[in-house]
């Protein structure tokens, strides 16, 4: 089991920037891979970013060039660093950690984080 805990959700103007931060506990030595999920009202969820324990990245295009994806495995986190913030970036936040199972990956999620970008 890995828990996960976000911070750093907010609202902020077009063109501005927020940083989330997930916190990750438990069987933490199991996870491959954490990553940051979306999700807007009506809409499903989509990745947004992911970060390997290799360290190599992938962004969704509509963040790239924008958000940055890191991860501190001495302290066991994972940040999001949103810039030039949109109003279609409004979303809920979820931290997303990977871990290998039997047959399939196997996804925990932390409780979300409210993002609003508006003027």
């Amino acid at each position: 089991q890995v828990q996960l805990v976000e911070s750093g959700g907010g609202s902020v103007q077009p063109g501005g920037s927020l940083r989330l931060s997930c916190e990750a506990s438990g069987n933490i030595n199991s996870v491959a891979a954490m990553a940051w999920y979306r999700q807007a009202p009506g809409t499903q969820r989509e990745l947004v970013a992911v970060i390997a324990s290799t360290g190599n990245t992938y962004y969704a295009d509509s963040v790239k060039g924008r958000f940055t994806i890191s991860r501190d495995n001495a302290k066991n986190t994972v940040s999001l660093q949103m810039n030039s913030l949109k109003p279609e970036d409004t979303a809920v936040y979820y931290c997303n950690a990977q871990c290998p199972g039997s047959v399939s990956m196997v996804h925990y999620w932390g409780q979300g984080t409210q993002v609003t970008v508006s003027s």
